[in-house]
């Protein structure tokens, strides 16, 4: 695409600690920024293990200030806002993307007054976070405001009005590169793995309790879990499952990492548990890696906008045990059918690549800063 005139282009959400929402901001920023855009990012707060963005990204810090630590939830609240409109007048970016539920409603509220259009993000599932009687008051009042909203799924899109729906583009997650274009195995090794915090809504404990089953059958299979602790029980709750069952010599929590292309490329199969999820970006690293994967048809839809069932994974019912030890079991005992269901994953590079990926919003920003300038 050619763009004749590079916009000024900020990004708005909580931190840059790692996560989703922070790993695609922080990829963006940096193309953008690498494009000749002007990219800013605005947030409320530092984290202490963050994305890395590049030196001609201007970070700027719109969160609460020292002194206002002991002013109450209400009043912080509103100087939140306060102090994102005051960056939105000072800097006049020619949009401003907001990301995650807070960020959205705190952006719409602090565009008043500003001239400067914002783009909202939804990057989880909407039900149980955006059906709130608090987000039943602010939704219909705020979101007519943005000038555009991308999400990730067609069941994200479906939640919500109309309106939202008709002034939206739904973009996949980029793929970082390291994962794509890697050879395939000459052999897989017999281990079943998974990728991703040990946090409740991953339903790590059906994933170990199944596959206690699964070694049962298949002695000479581990389970390893690559995924840094969210501090919320999950890890303890996983520990004690392990001690149970004195499952330590076949069941792995291996803390996070930074090699998953060289840990997991050669498992046998990746079991996917989660309840509900946004789109999982390990997921799609997962696929671009080529494994055999057996994955819960979670909501808000996001393994089933890039598996088919049976092409390029098996898809099973969340919550679902025996579902999910019978997956891992058919992916073990039929290596050739997981060969081609882990070569049809790999396909997923080919349209959640950093640059296909790239372009959309590229082309969905200047479509919103055009209209600005048109208006």
């Amino acid at each position: 695409m050619s763009v004749n005139m590079k916009h000024k282009i900020a990004f708005h959400l909580n931190c840059l600690e790692q996560g989703g929402a922070e790993r695609v901001v922080s990829n963006l920023a940096n193309q953008f920024v690498k494009e000749g855009y002007e990219v800013l990012i605005a947030t409320e707060w530092y984290g202490e293990n963050e994305f890395q963005i590049d030196r001609r990204v201007r970070r700027v810090h719109v969160g609460l200030k020292d002194s206002d630590d002991k002013k109450n939830r209400i009043a912080q609240f509103f100087l939140r806002v306060k102090y994102l409109r005051q960056f939105m007048n000072t800097e006049k970016p020619d949009l401003l993307i907001a990301f995650a539920q807070r960020a959205n409603y705190r952006a719409l509220m602090a565009s008043y007054g500003t001239n400067v259009p914002v783009m909202i993000s939804i990057r989880t599932d909407p039900v149980g976070h955006y059906d709130a009687w608090s987000d039943k008051l602010q939704i219909p009042v705020l979101f007519p405001k943005a000038s555009g909203c991308v999400f990730q799924t067609e069941g994200q899109k479906e939640f919500f009005a109309p309106f939202l729906q008709k002034n939206s583009r739904i973009i996949l997650n980029p793929i970082n590169d390291k994962y794509i274009g890697l050879p395939e195995p000459q052999h897989r090794k017999k281990e079943v793995v998974q990728s991703g915090r040990l946090v409740d809504f991953k339903n790590q404990p059906m994933l170990l309790r199944a596959f206690v089953k699964v070694h049962e059958k298949h002695p000479d299979y581990i389970l390893k879990i690559y995924g840094g602790d969210s501090f919320d029980g999950t890890k303890e709750i996983l520990e004690e499952i392990i001690a149970e069952n004195k499952a330590q010599d076949y069941i792995r929590l291996m803390g996070a990492s930074d090699t998953l292309e060289q840990d997991m490329i050669d498992a046998a199969v990746y079991a996917f548990s989660s309840d509900w999820e946004g789109l999982p970006n390990a997921l799609l690293e997962a696929m671009a890696l080529g494994l055999p994967i057996v994955a819960t048809d979670c909501p808000c839809g996001g393994p089933r906008t890039v598996m088919k069932d049976g092409v390029n994974g098996l898809l099973i019912p969340i919550k679902n045990q025996k579902a999910l030890e019978d997956g891992i079991n058919k992916l073990i005992e039929d290596p050739e059918y997981a060969g081609r269901l882990g070569r049809e994953a790999k396909n997923i590079a080919q349209q959640a690549n950093a640059r296909a990926i790239f372009e959309q919003w590229q082309s969905y920003i200047e479509e919103i800063c055009s209209a600005k300038h048109r208006g």
